[in-house]
């Protein structure tokens, strides 16, 4: 076996072992992307309108707070954090402020730093009269 021969062989396995490594990165970050965005819950929950604001350094998120209905005193229990997907609902939810609304939500396995800071992300809300 000469040594071009040789190294013909080494390229080969190199080539091959590239492609493995790289199928196998994107086999892992295409299944990474699906657990992130996995929905664990869905609902709605109703209450008042405490704050909605865009906020963060690096990726300016909407991000909302909601008193709960039925809960008389305000406590770290009866306030529930959120997200909200999309511009249309945060004008909305901004003029909302102070009044009773309904969200409608999905809770995400771990969500993505782009998509809020909370892992609730309401993508729907109306106003309850």
């Amino acid at each position: 076996m000469d040594f071009s021969s040789l190294l013909q062989n080494l390229f080969k396995w190199l080539r091959r072992s590239l492609w493995l490594v790289l199928a196998a990165a994107v086999f892992f970050g295409v299944g990474y992307y699906l657990y992130r965005n996995y929905t664990i819950s869905d609902g709605s929950r109703t209450g008042t309108l405490v704050k909605v604001a865009r906020q963060g350094v690096v990726f300016k998120t909407y991000e909302g707070q909601l008193h709960l209905t039925g809960s008389m005193m305000m406590s770290k229990q009866s306030v529930w954090d959120f997200s909200v997907q999309g511009g249309d609902v945060y004008q909305r939810l901004q003029q909302w402020e102070g009044r009773t609304v309904r969200c409608y939500y999905r809770e995400k396995v771990d969500a993505f730093p782009w998509q809020g800071k909370t892992n609730f992300l309401v993508y729907r809300a109306e106003l309850l009269e």
